[in-house]
């Protein structure tokens, strides 16, 4: 028990997902007789679930901030449909359409954005007032009929990485990625490990260190093996790799910019972040205008994986989102959540879905399991809460935080320095 505290930081219920998701991989993977951990079952959990992570990325900087969007599915098919559209009838290049479908994402965004921001309506009306007028908008502007898209457009949400370089029974570009995410990890440790010895911080042994670098590392390979020794003509599907290119670009926003802090700040109390400066009503909008964004983006995506967008595209997809926050470790009332949480609890219920069908289990059972799930990773994140305890994944940015805390003070006694000093 004490390498375990040692090895994540004291408290092993920070990692509780995490631990949560491998369990579930490896139940799955002996009842299921080995079918959960196949390449070709892999490839398809990501390509089948890529777009709800996507929508999780923004949800939980939307819910961090205090607010939820129940738009999300209705803002994606819209989306999805009117690109289908611009490309067949207007005739637009594949990409023009991906950068008209970014911009109406930017600009429903901006609509919401200003209703909650500036107008003051809470998020919860806005957004169910836009899950009705955008589904009511897919169904008319698509006259509720099935819309095609070119095979071009369908590589966003269905391609994959191509073969180039020497044949070696391995797709490279997937090796490739595997072994600079490895590297990308161990300088990161590395890195921080220096940064927190320069500042005079506690860290933690050496063997502590290289055992977590074996473990992750450990993962990353054995998931680039799956992904590089698929059938002919797959590797790391392209879904995958935007959404790992979100997952990294979002974390450090939301980690180390100002603007990712100002949305933790306004979460978790507003007074008290706007007697500190923070202009609330911008961040608002910026998070809903966000969340629009990636809507499009995540519709855009499931429109290229299904080769044509459809009346009921993203129907549930806003409760599968918020789902996957919550179990991640976000807190209902704001200011607590991370990029990372998100991903890892959208992964438990994209695990949980796939494995339930592998075993034959109908949808209905499936429903009933996932709310569960649900319902008990919140209630266990309350109770740590209400016990005066981290929350579930409340403590996986804590070095990140220690040195801000520390570099904080080193500015605060250098002002007084200054101050004294005049």
């Amino acid at each position: 028990m004490n390498a375990l505290k040692k090895l994540f930081g004291g408290n092993t219920r920070q990692f509780g997902m995490i631990f949560a998701l491998v369990a579930l991989i490896v139940f799955f993977e002996i009842f299921t007789e080995g079918r959960t951990l196949t390449s070709g079952n892999v490839i398809n959990l990501f390509n089948g679930n890529s777009y709800i992570l996507i929508l999780a990325i923004g949800m939980v900087l939307v819910i961090i901030a205090g607010h939820i969007d129940l738009s999300v599915g209705s803002v994606a098919a819209f989306v999805g449909v009117c690109v289908s559209l611009f490309i067949r009838d207007w005739g637009v290049p594949w990409y023009i359409g991906v950068l008209l479908g970014l911009g109406l994402g930017v600009l429903i965004g901006a609509w919401q954005g200003f209703w909650v921001a500036y107008v003051g309506i809470p998020a919860f009306i806005v957004t169910l007032s836009g899950m009705l007028i955008f589904r009511g908008a897919n169904q008319f502007v698509g006259k509720s009929n099935t819309i095609p898209v070119p095979g071009d457009f369908q590589y966003i949400g269905s391609g994959y990485l191509p073969e180039f370089g020497p044949s070696t029974g391995y797709n490279n570009p997937t090796m490739l990625i595997g072994l600079l995410a490895v590297a990308f990890v161990i300088f990161s440790e590395i890195r921080s490990r220096r940064k927190a010895n320069a500042l005079g911080a506690e860290v933690p042994e050496a063997w502590v260190m290289v055992l977590k670098l074996v473990l992750i590392c450990g993962a990353i390979l054995y998931a680039t093996y799956l992904f590089a020794t698929g059938r002919p003509g797959t590797s790391f599907p392209v879904p995958g790799l935007i959404l790992a290119v979100l997952i990294l670009v979002y974390g450090f926003i939301s980690s180390k910019t100002v603007i990712g802090r100002h949305i933790y700040a306004v979460g978790g109390n507003r007074h008290a972040a706007e007697l500190s400066g923070v202009q609330s009503k911008k961040v608002n909008f910026l998070v809903m205008m966000n969340m629009s964004l990636l809507a499009g983006l995540a519709g855009m995506i499931f429109v290229g994986r299904s080769t044509a967008s459809g009346p009921f595209d993203g129907v549930g997809w806003e409760l599968d989102a918020i789902a996957a926050v919550f179990i991640g470790g976000a807190a209902v009332t704001g200011g607590v959540g991370t990029v990372i949480g998100s991903i890892i609890g959208g992964l438990v219920m994209a695990v949980l879905n796939n494995g339930l069908q592998l075993l034959g289990v109908g949808a209905d059972l499936t429903q009933i399991i996932k709310g569960l799930v649900l319902l008990i990773a919140v209630a266990f994140d309350v109770y740590n809460k209400t016990q005066g305890k981290k929350s579930i994944i409340g403590l996986m940015m804590k070095n990140f935080s220690r040195s801000n805390e520390i570099k904080a003070d080193e500015t605060t006694s250098t002002k007084e320095v200054i101050s004294t000093g005049a």
